[in-house]
């Protein structure tokens, strides 16, 4: 099978530089372009990184010599591949920007950035739980004039550790409201413990933007595809609130997570809806799909990151600690891997699913 060529725009960050791993033996897609800032460009992409390898394992030989393009020349990086993914670290205004040329340059771009998340013709897509709001692809290509190109996005890396324990649970007995608590790597943040030493036995009770995006992200992707609006329309509920926190940790999101129900389900019901949820990916058998998406975990001290991060080679989600609450229903704990799942690797699978559905083509 021949693959389809791919770039990596903003190659050089902390994403970027899990899109390279990920990308590489990918059977589907070959890594042939890394695109970054203009003081990048035109180094190779080992000189370009430098000291910032981020990765526990080695960058890979293959991509050490590419000479890194400058990702403001949109014509020559979309000319040269099937489609990009973007990690770009800019203001919001100039990412979508920026997105959108490359769409208009007839060049599919797969996002981890926010900027396009609301608009309304964009598919913000978890594979596993919303692969249907892709069809609203050709209204967003009639809006910007184009036969190949357009924007989909992966959501909030947060979102992960509680939003595909919710959708099997609220599918199966209905949810009134939900409270969480998030407690975030710093390499959500596109840090390691070497540059940003101050996190070290610490804790920040605060992540701009953070908890906004948890409470309104999950009804965009629990909304649905209104063709005469050409729209995705959010869901109305349930309703979430959040507080989100920074840890010292370097992967691995992890969410308390309290829900009120519309039915009164028994413990060994939502374990059974837990494990047996799947979706669109583990019946297309998607090269990065994990086998069972969601782990529940009986023991009393699970998920815990060190032992359960790269669950489903991090692309799993892992659940514990369910029990009766005194004030909601239920309560439980859930883990995702933030930059695998949550990042880089959630996008791939989402490009993926577009080039099963046959939205992403050969030039």
């Amino acid at each position: 099978m021949k693959k389809y060529t791919v770039g990596v725009v903003g190659a050089t960050g902390m994403v970027g530089q899990r899109f390279v791993t990920l990308l590489e033996n990918h059977p589907w897609f070959q890594l042939t372009v890394v695109a970054a800032s203009a003081r990048s460009a035109g180094k190779s992409y080992e000189e370009a990184v430098g000291p910032r390898w981020a990765m526990t394992t080695p960058m890979p030989e293959s991509v050490k010599k590419m000479v890194v393009l400058d990702a403001a020349k949109v014509e020559e990086v979309a000319s040269q591949v099937d489609f990009i993914f973007c990690a770009v670290n800019m203001p919001k205004a100039e990412i979508k920007a920026l997105e959108e040329a490359y769409a208009k340059a007839e060049c599919p771009v797969v996002s981890n950035n926010s900027a396009n998340r609301f608009t309304p013709d964009v598919p913000m897509v978890v594979p596993e739980i919303n692969a249907d709001h892709i069809e609203i692809i050709p209204a967003q290509r009639k809006r910007l004039g184009t036969k190949r190109g357009f924007i989909a996005v992966k959501s909030n890396c947060s979102l992960q550790s509680y939003v595909p324990a919710l959708h099997p649970l609220m599918k199966e007995f209905g949810v009134n409201k939900a409270l969480v608590c998030t407690y975030q790597a710093i390499s959500g943040a596109g840090k390691t413990f070497k540059d940003w030493p101050e996190m070290v036995g610490n804790i920040i009770p605060y992540i701009g933007g953070e908890e906004e995006k948890s409470e309104k992200e999950p009804l965009r992707i629990w909304g649905h595809v209104d063709p005469e609006k050409k729209a995705i329309v959010p869901a109305k509920s349930p309703v979430i609130t959040c507080q989100c926190i920074r840890v010292p940790v370097l992967n691995g999101h992890t969410a308390a997570v309290f829900v009120k129900f519309k039915k009164n389900p028994t413990k060994e019901q939502l374990i059974e809806a837990l494990r047996n949820f799947s979706g669109v990916p583990q019946e297309l058998k998607l090269p990065s799909a994990p086998e069972h998406f969601i782990q529940y975990l009986e023991e009393d001290n699970r998920p815990q990151i060190a032992l359960d991060v790269n669950y489903e080679n991090g692309m799993g989600i892992s659940v514990g600690r369910l029990r009766e609450d005194t004030v909601y229903d239920w309560k439980f704990v859930g883990l995702s891997h933030n930059t695998v799942r949550g990042a880089a690797g959630g996008a791939v699978l989402c490009a993926e699913l577009l080039k099963a559905q046959g939205y992403i083509t050969a030039k």
